[in-house]
C-alpha cells in the first residue's frame, strides 16, 4: 500500500492519509484496519535541515518526533521518541523527524544535523508509529523540496510540484507503480 499525505501533495497511485501526526495516524489506522497492507510505503515531500540538497531522494525507516524546544532546554517527552521500521537503527540510516510545525531556523536546524537527523515530513513518525501497531513492514521515500530555514515555505512552494513527479518518476523506474 502506497500512501501519502493529502492536500497539496497527492498523487494518483497513493491513498492520502492526511497532513501532519494526529490525522495521519487516524486515518492510516483507518486504513489499516479495513485493508492491513503487507507492506507501507509512505511517499512525500520532506524539508533538508542542511546536508540533503533540493530534489535529492532520500529513504528511511527510521524516524524521530521531536520539537525544537526540546534544543532549547525546554521541553521533554515521556514517549519513545523515535522509531524504526527495522529491529535496529543503524548508523547509515536516515533520519526523518516529524512535528506539526516546520523548522524555520537554521541554528535550530544544525541541532538536529548533530544527531544525525537528516530531514523532517510532518507526517512519517505517525505512519512508522502505525505500521508497527499493525506490524506491517515500512518505509519512506521523499524528495527534499526546502531547507529548514526562515525561507522554508517559499521555497517549499516553489519546489513542491517538480518534487512529486521525481517521486512518480522513481516509483515508475523502480516498477512499484
Amino acid at each position: 500500500m502506497i500512501v501519502c499525505a493529502g492536500n497539496s501533495e497527492q498523487f494518483d497511485f497513493a491513498l492520502p492519509i492526511g497532513v501532519g501526526l494526529i490525522d495521519s495516524a487516524i486515518n492510516l489506522t483507518r486504513l489499516c484496519l479495513l485493508n492491513p497492507p503487507k507492506f507501507l510505503l509512505f511517499v512525500g515531500t520532506a524539508g533538508s535541515y542542511g546536508n540533503k540538497k533540493i530534489y535529492d531522494i532520500i529513504e528511511s525507516k527510521t524516524a524521530c518526533n521531536i520539537e525544537n524546544s526540546f534544543f532549547q532546554n525546554k521541553s521533554y517527552t515521556p514517549i519513545d521518541n523515535v522509531i524504526s521500521a527495522k529491529n535496529q537503527i543503524v548508523s547509515h540510516e536516515t533520519l526523518i523527524n516529524s512535528s506539526n510545525y516546520i523548522t524555520t531556523d537554521q541554528e535550530i536546524s544544525k541541532e538536529y544535523l548533530k544527531r544525525n537527523i537528516q530531514a523532517e515530513n510532518m507526517e512519517f513518525y505517525s505512519v512508522l508509529k502505525v505500521a508497527k501497531e499493525f506490524n506491517i513492514p515500512a518505509g519512506g521515500l521523499f524528495v527534499i523540496t526546502n531547507y529548514c530555514d526562515k525561507f522554508a515555505h517559499e521555497e517549499f512552494m516553489k519546489n513542491q510540484k517538480t518534487a512529486m513527479k521525481i517521486v512518480e518518476n522513481e516509483l515508475k523506474t523502480r516498477g512499484q507503480i
